[in-house]
């Protein structure tokens, strides 16, 4: 016995001595709750780092030896710590953009929207464009009295806006409002006899006369749109300044930017040269450039492996509309408006074509989906693409949005290994209108369905789709678990056996997210070795009751092991 009480002394010991010799840290984080999403380690104390990197995870003990003269403790006074918000699925410059422009998205009537135009207006001068974006004309709690095809006409635009052209941009960005000047800069202000309002792709809204009301869909809006000026590149940079300190207020550590050209990537490579970029960035190119994809065909992705700050590896394609302005492809007509399916935006061979091009030349392909027609057109080229290259694996193509989805073709997401990055807040801003436009069948079986897809192995990730909706993750997060409105509707939420529970929510905007652009073994988790990406928070959202949690705040957003925000 008196053996192994000595040994038990000496383990002791050596235990004592070995702990003095911890490495040091640069930032210990302490005295917070903390979801590692990590299975092993769910849940830890304190979190020690160094270099950017996390170097020890465990009780306020464990990570006390890591402590030393010239290491930072930050106290997280009873908060919440995560690992760093990744948004899935947005606009960069478009949050930007939007802070220097009209901005619609809170507006609650037509007559609101003209009095913002209104004032915008006595600020400009004549003939100067007046832009925006946010207007949904489904949200609004009074509808105007004059409706075509569900959408408002622009009498009441055009009386307040005679000399100014205006172009407002739908909350989805697939359909635009335009005043009278407007159209007729675009040589669409008078369509009798002379075109139909189909447009390819698109289409310009009507009267019962064959004048054009001001509502162009899809890529129709394009005719007005290639009209505004070219943005400077002085703006381009404050809109990227906007945006970024936009994302770190909150809480958002990676971004997925759905898709830009050339002249965006070169702006974000010139903040991060500059040591601006406060934000990780994972950038979509435009399929809206077909020699743009030529370009990095040949030369291949740009994987960010030393800073992991900016990687492009990835290619969007817009291949249909949104179920707002009832542009989304479907396989059967839209209940609120028979004959009408929606709107192909891109041809489905296009979808083949970088397909088979991408796999060869390493990128992943990004194709917008939100009807079931689309999904399922999708899936197919996919699937072809994937049969002619048997030796390629861990493509992990992706359809963003996947809204609406045909049942028989839920599990072909797992089966294929295509991720749905899905946006839950759409769920409770769309949800409560969206049941006109599918019906209850179609809604019931197919729309939302995040669990049905998880169910199949599916990585479902999250994100807002900003400027389409706020980039902050926590109404995302609720509309996640609980399925409701933001008012908070209707009691046991819209299809409640979809709902994820709090830890799948959380994986899906962290973790889930990473996977999706191939960065989980670097980033997502709170693990040893991964990056020092964290989101503190100033409740538990984990635990607290789901009515609280949209009364959450951002406390502080943590990047490679640098507080870029701190809530004073």
């Amino acid at each position: 016995m008196k053996v192994f009480y000595l040994l038990g002394i000496l383990g002791l010991f050596l235990i004592s001595c070995s702990s003095e010799k911890g490495e040091p840290a640069d930032l210990i984080f302490t005295n917070g709750i903390i979801y590692t999403v990590n299975e092993s380690q769910p849940t830890a104390e304190a979190v020690a780092v160094k270099n950017g990197m996390i170097l020890a995870v465990g009780t306020a003990e464990e990570i006390e030896i890591h402590k030393a003269e010239n290491t930072e403790v930050i106290d997280l006074q009873g908060n919440t710590m995560t690992p760093g918000i990744i948004e899935s699925h947005a606009h960069l410059m478009g949050i930007g953009y939007n802070k220097l422009e009209l901005d619609l998205m809170y507006v609650k009537s037509y007559e609101e929207l003209v009095e913002k135009v209104e004032e915008a207006i006595a600020k400009a001068k004549p003939g100067e464009w007046i832009t925006g974006r946010g207007w949904h004309q489904d949200k609004w709690i009074e509808k105007p009295e004059k409706l075509v095809k569900g959408f408002q006409t622009n009498d009441k635009l055009n009386a307040v806006s005679p000399e100014n052209p205006v172009y407002l941009s739908h909350a989805s960005g697939h359909a635009a409002f335009a005043n009278a000047k407007a159209l007729e800069m675009a040589g669409i202000s008078n369509l009798k006899g002379e075109r139909p309002g189909e447009v390819e792709g698109g289409e310009i809204i009507l009267d019962e006369l064959g004048n054009p009301t001001g509502i162009l869909s899809e890529k129709a809006a394009g005719l007005v749109a290639k009209l505004i000026p070219a943005e400077t590149p002085e703006r381009a940079e404050q809109a990227l300044t906007l945006a970024l300190q936009e994302l770190n207020e909150k809480g958002i550590t990676s971004f997925h930017d759905a898709g830009s050209g050339q002249n965006v990537i070169d702006l974000i490579q010139k903040f991060k040269n500059e040591g601006k970029l406060t934000v990780r960035q994972y950038v979509m190119l435009t399929g809206t450039q077909p020699s743009l994809l030529e370009e990095w065909y040949q030369k291949g992705p740009m994987i960010d492996s030393t800073d992991h700050l900016l990687t492009v590896r990835s290619i969007k394609l817009n291949c249909d509309g949104a179920l707002g302005n009832r542009g989304a492809w479907l396989l059967e007509d839209y209940s609120d408006r028979p004959g009408h399916r929606g709107h192909e935006t891109l041809p489905m061979s296009v979808v083949s074509e970088v397909s088979e091009k991408a796999i060869p030349a390493g990128f992943q392909v990004c194709s917008h989906a939100i009807g079931d027609r689309a999904n399922q057109e999708i899936l197919d080229r996919y699937e072809a693409a994937f049969g002619n290259f048997p030796d390629s694996k861990n493509l992990r193509f992706r359809i963003e949005h996947a809204q609406h989805i045909h049942p028989d073709d839920i599990p072909r997401f797992g089966a294929l290994g295509v991720i749905a990055a899905m946006q839950a807040i759409h769920l409770s801003s769309d949800r409560p209108w969206a049941i006109d436009r599918l019906g209850e069948k179609r809604i019931i079986d197919g729309a939302y369905v995040w669990q049905k897809l998880m169910q199949t192995g599916a990585v479902v990730t999250n994100g807002t789709d900003a400027p389409v909706e706020p980039v902050d993750p926590i109404p995302s997060f609720y509309a996640s678990v609980t399925r409701k409105t933001l008012q908070g509707l209707p009691e046991g939420g819209y299809e409640g056996d979809q709902k994820m529970t709090r830890e799948e929510a959380l994986k899906s905007y962290t973790l889930d997210g990473a996977y999706a652009e191939f960065e989980e073994d670097f980033k997502g988790s709170i693990e040893v070795g991964k990056a020092a990406d964290f989101t503190i928070f100033d409740r538990n959202i984990v635990e607290i009751p789901e009515d609280e949690i949209l009364e959450t705040k951002v406390a502080m957003t943590v990047v490679g092991g640098k507080v870029v925000y701190s809530k004073k």
